[in-house]
């Protein structure tokens, strides 16, 4: 397994990263994406060791906190060789502070969830969403008050768009406060949006990229194809009002050019599309979930090996939209080249 670091901490993460979104099987469909008891969590951990995928990230509104517990339970013994993710702010319960990133909430949050997580401290803490409510100094000010407390080690944003980040990095830089190093963000061949202006910001800022839903919402499974229908028994049915958009021919292209690729590579779409995202700036983690040990092994198989420049170049033009303005090169690329990025 490569290890690769996370923005400029100086702290190391796997490539590859597991997502424990489906451990539990609780509450609304939204956050309960599959029925993984304490048993088989324990073997979905043990082939990620075994692997060296240490990484595990959870969220207290995952199975309604459940995914949290069970991977505790998963870990108990062998917490020392993990990496704990973990995310608060969205909606947790019914009361009226149950959710955001008020001071309020982020530490009882914390406090809950290492009592789920059954561990003195979480690696690396993420907020799940921007709360335009609560002051940047306060949620940063409070963060800070976490990780001198030793409950966490390393924070991070998620679900951030440009200004808010960068804004929260700002005011950290004024106040000598604890800066965010890690952003949990969609990014997928049929989702480059994190590439107008999240990926130069973590260039310039050393914001790694904690990669979630790498496989487009299960589109690029490869069960989605041109001119056929889509399997009865897939999830897709239930969990596509939930799914970030995508365009349905640009789809089917991106799945044409990923099927000419497995034909070269022999290995599966799945594969492929993570290792392309593997090749982008600022990627530090991509997140694999898991219903199953077969797809876990599976998911497992896209490190090891790398897709060459010309596959990459025709998985690029084939996922490829024009940017709006103002990322749109409308000066006719005189200054391409001064971009972080490829533009």
């Amino acid at each position: 397994m490569e290890y690769r670091y996370l923005g400029r901490s100086g702290f190391k993460v796997p490539a590859l990263g597991f997502g424990a979104g489906t451990f539990g099987g609780q509450g609304p469909l939204f956050s309960a994406w599959g029925n993984t008891d304490v048993a088989g969590a324990r073997r979905m951990v043990d082939l990620c060791l075994d692997a060296g995928v240490n990484l595990f990230d959870t969220a207290d509104v995952y199975s309604s906190g459940a995914s949290e517990s069970i991977l505790g339970a998963a870990l108990k013994g062998r917490r020392h060789q993990a990496i704990v993710s973990t995310k608060l702010s969205l909606r947790a319960g019914e009361g009226p502070n149950d959710a955001g990133s008020s001071r309020h909430h982020l530490l009882g949050g914390v406090d809950a969830a290492l009592k789920r997580l059954d561990t003195d401290h979480i690696d690396i803490l993420q907020l799940h969403a921007f709360d335009a409510m609560t002051p940047v100094e306060q949620v940063l000010r409070t963060l800070d008050d976490l990780v001198r407390a030793g409950k966490v080690r390393y924070i991070g944003a998620s679900n951030f768009s440009g200004w808010q980040l960068m804004k929260s990095l700002a005011m950290a830089d004024r106040l000598g406060l604890e800066r965010y190093v890690a952003n949990q963000t969609y990014y997928s061949l049929i989702g480059r949006d994190y590439e107008y202006e999240l990926m130069p910001l973590g260039i310039d800022q050393g914001v790694g990229a904690i990669v979630w839903s790498p496989l487009g919402w299960g589109r690029l499974t490869g069960k989605l194809r041109r001119g056929q229908p889509l399997p009865v028994q897939s999830r897709l049915h239930d969990t596509e009002g939930f799914a970030p958009p995508s365009d349905t021919d640009r789809l089917y292209r991106v799945v044409d050019a990923l099927d000419e690729v497995a034909a070269e590579t022999g290995k599966t779409l799945p594969q492929i599309a993570i290792n392309w995202l593997l090749q982008r700036p600022t990627v530090a983690s991509v997140l694999i979930g898991a219903r199953d040990e077969a797809q876990l092994v599976q998911n497992l198989g896209a490190v090891g090996w790398g897709l060459t420049p010309a596959q990459v170049a025709h998985l690029d033009a084939a996922s490829a939209v024009t940017p709006p303005y103002p990322y749109y090169p409308y000066w006719n690329g005189q200054f391409a080249e001064r971009s972080p990025v490829p533009v």
